[in-house]
């Protein structure tokens, strides 16, 4: 008669503890694992915050066609920052936002700092987005900023590189389409290298402050 009720339940509730502990480590890492995977999300879901600037491998050679016809490498922009989106033309609503807002932030930061960066579109729709097409898109923004297009290989090896997502989404009409893409910009340094990354939802005001203590 010395167990008591109390004892007793004292005693059943420490291996319990212990699967419980088991499971929460085990949930945790699930967690971490798919948030990994899913680091870069398509347009409408954005891809978290970047710890540290600089370490994560994104960007490298390209070989694309400029807004005028002409072929462009990215070592054509070497000794300038790149703030580069990847994006196309007929996108509805999260592309002209987001490289409004880039153009906004990049007027917050005065002539002087802004000379320092060159804006960026590289199209995912390189069967519509033609040079001339992809000019008087870019034009509607800056006349600073460079769009850029290529073939369909040229497009998707440059997408890797900056590892962004994108897909064709098929309507009734063909000719028709949307395409699903990553909607994140990424901010390139004067030697090419990664820098930090902004997202879609990240307003004027606070991308100037972090571009402008980013360039110096």
């Amino acid at each position: 008669m010395n167990d008591t009720p109390e004892r007793r339940e004292t005693g059943s509730t420490k291996p319990f503890n212990g699967i419980a502990i088991a499971f929460a480590i085990a949930a945790l890492l699930v967690v971490a694992y798919f948030a990994g995977r899913h680091y870069f999300a398509p347009a409408g879901h954005e891809a978290p915050a970047i710890a540290s600037p600089g370490t994560a491998r994104i960007g490298g050679p390209f070989s694309l066609i400029d807004d005028a016809g002409n072929p462009v490498t990215d070592e054509d922009f070497r000794g300038r920052y790149m703030l580069v989106y990847f994006g196309f033309t007929y996108c509805p609503d999260v592309c002209p936002t987001s490289l409004n807002r880039n153009m906004q932030a990049l007027d917050l930061l005065g002539e002087a700092q802004a000379k320092k960066v060159q804006p960026i579109l590289i199209s995912v729709d390189p069967e519509r987005d033609t040079p001339s097409h992809l000019k008087e898109y870019v034009g509607h923004f800056s006349p600073d900023m460079r769009g850029l297009t290529g073939t369909p290989e040229q497009v998707a090896a440059a997408a890797k590189a900056y590892a962004v997502y994108y897909a064709k989404v098929p309507g009734d009409d063909p000719a028709n389409y949307l395409v699903d893409h990553t909607s994140i910009t990424y901010l390139m340094g004067p030697d090419g290298k990664f820098v930090q990354h902004f997202r879609h939802d990240l307003p004027p005001d606070e991308m100037a402050d972090q571009l402008r203590k980013l360039l110096g």
